[in-house]
């Protein structure tokens, strides 16, 4: 790098002023710029400086300090992962609208290892926002609390950190309205007796955790006839989801129901069924696309699929991250006007999405994500 091209470097990697990044090229151009100090004078070496850090061409979105545009970095637990695919459309909407830069960016795979290498680049990047849906609680809560340390801010969706890593948590709904929905809509379709097995992604998924703690707990509570025979992981795979289906509907050939907790599963479990030939004897429930289980649904395979709008999700996770720069949402609130979704409701640290929707064979065909 010469002391010519000074000003077109920074421009064209659009450093952020405070960045680490800014401040090591500005050294190392510094030090370029010395043999030019006494033959120029010091004025011309102020003016090239100047025209480097300054002479940025200004963004028309939403700004954070200096003029420049917020960038929010969001990162889904995996990113092929149709579910988070869903998420990103809602956040790309949410983006152009509120003019701000989306980074997405995650494991190709559930891997809290790789979650937090990406959270740590993004630290050197200097990003405006981070916000995860995290695979681990703990184990990226470090990484986390160091973003915050710089100056990020830090807020997650979907599956929770450790609260003092972050900010606020975007939530879906709430754990006891998921876990209650689900084993309320699997005794219903048991007439309240029988057995059932659940198939969740890992078995250090936070929120997933948290939605099983409800489903024992309403189970232990309201329907003492049924009882749960197994929980299988599927590390967020559908054709695993499908093999671990089917080895429990061997091994435990008195189950009545498999219930599907991460969004691969539904139909990973559907297909196990159906290949088994055991298609309205082995119902399926679970959380999932409305995309992804249709025929399965119109097939009579699947009886219900309960979830929220995944999009709606991605687009209010963005619109907090904006608002945590901007200032309008703060500690202590307890509702947040988020755009095209209206007042929606603060618990604490947790900006509630709202219900959870069922989506069955009366109205699936409504919904296209």
């Amino acid at each position: 790098m010469t002391p010519l091209t000074t000003g077109k470097t920074l421009r064209s990697l659009r450093l952020k002023p405070s960045s680490a990044r800014w401040t090591r090229t500005m050294r190392s151009e510094i030090q370029a710029l010395r043999p030019l100090a006494k033959p120029v004078g010091l004025l011309l070496l102020l003016g090239i400086l100047l025209a480097a850090g300054c002479g940025q061409p200004q963004d028309s979105g939403a700004t954070g300090g200096a003029g420049k545009k917020i960038t929010v970095a969001l990162m889904p637990k995996s990113k092929g992962n149709a579910y988070f695919v869903s998420c990103k459309q809602g956040a790309d909407a949410a983006a152009k609208e509120l003019g701000v830069e989306l980074l997405f960016d995650g494991p190709t795979d559930p891997d809290p290892a790789k979650q937090n290498e990406i959270i740590e680049n993004w630290i050197t990047l200097g990003v405006d926002v981070i916000a995860a849906a995290c695979e681990n609680r703990e184990g990226i809560s470090t990484a986390l609390r160091k973003a915050k340390a710089k100056g990020i801010r830090v807020l997650t969706y979907d599956s929770d950190s450790l609260p003092d890593a972050r900010s606020f948590f975007v939530n879906q709904a709430t754990p006891e309205g998921i876990g209650f929905g689900l084993m309320d809509e699997a005794a219903r379709l048991l007439n309240e007796e029988g057995e059932f097995a659940i198939i969740t992604a890992s078995l250090t998924a936070g929120n997933m955790n948290e939605w099983r703690k409800h489903i024992e707990a309403r189970l232990a509570s309201k329907y003492p006839k049924m009882k749960l025979a197994a929980i299988r992981p599927c590390d967020d795979l559908k054709d695993k989801a499908q093999s671990e289906a089917t080895a429990i509907l061997s091994a435990y050939p008195q189950v009545q129901l498999l219930m599907a907790i991460c969004s691969p599963a539904v139909p990973g479990a559907a297909e196990a069924v159906k290949q088994a030939g055991k298609g309205g004897k082995v119902k399926v429930i679970g959380l999932g696309l409305p995309s992804e289980n249709r025929r399965y649904v119109k097939d009579g395979i699947t009886q219900s699929v309960i979830l929220w709008k995944t999009t709606d999700l991605g687009y209010l996770t963005v619109h907090a991250a904006k608002s945590l720069v901007d200032g309008t949402l703060k500690p202590g609130a307890t509702s947040y006007a988020a755009g095209r979704l209206g007042a929606l409701e603060i618990q604490g640290d947790n900006v509630l999405l709202g219900k959870p929707f069922v989506f069955n064979a009366t109205n699936i065909d409504q919904f296209d994500f």
